[in-house]
């Protein structure tokens, strides 16, 4: 699915992982399920530290979560991340792997200082800009 150019890019990046990654699919019948698959199959391919599992219970279908190996997933992506989307997924690949995030030290300050319980959850559309 991925050319090579793209994986030859993606290996780079997931060579930064400093612990294993699973990507945790959701799917079903539908050919646009077969395209995940074949997407998360490319990426578990580029690194030993990236396994696939095709056993995820999202109600959302086609979907898939990054996580550590047999933990909840962390981030979760409701259908094929591509286009301007790909990025954020390698961020999440990373992220959930250990590469630190590019944030100032004055801002990790911050959200350490937070008190309280939190779950994000962030909705993109490339088509509304409302």
């Amino acid at each position: 699915m991925l050319d090579t150019t793209i994986k030859t890019q993606l290996t780079a990046y997931l060579e930064k992982l400093q612990q294993p990654i699973e990507l945790v699919a959701s799917l079903d019948d539908s050919p646009k399920s077969q395209e995940m698959h074949a997407l998360l199959q490319d990426i578990a391919s580029l690194s030993a530290k990236v396994t696939l599992r095709s056993d995820g219970q999202d109600a959302r279908r086609p979907s898939f979560a990054v996580a550590h190996p047999g933990e909840a997933g962390r981030i979760a992506f409701a259908g094929i991340p591509m286009g301007h989307e790909f990025t954020s997924l390698v961020l999440a690949l990373l992220q959930t792997g250990g590469h630190p995030p590019k944030v100032d030290a004055e801002t990790i300050e911050q959200i350490r200082g937070l008190q309280g319980s939190y779950q994000f959850e962030v909705f993109v559309s490339l088509s509304c800009h409302n």
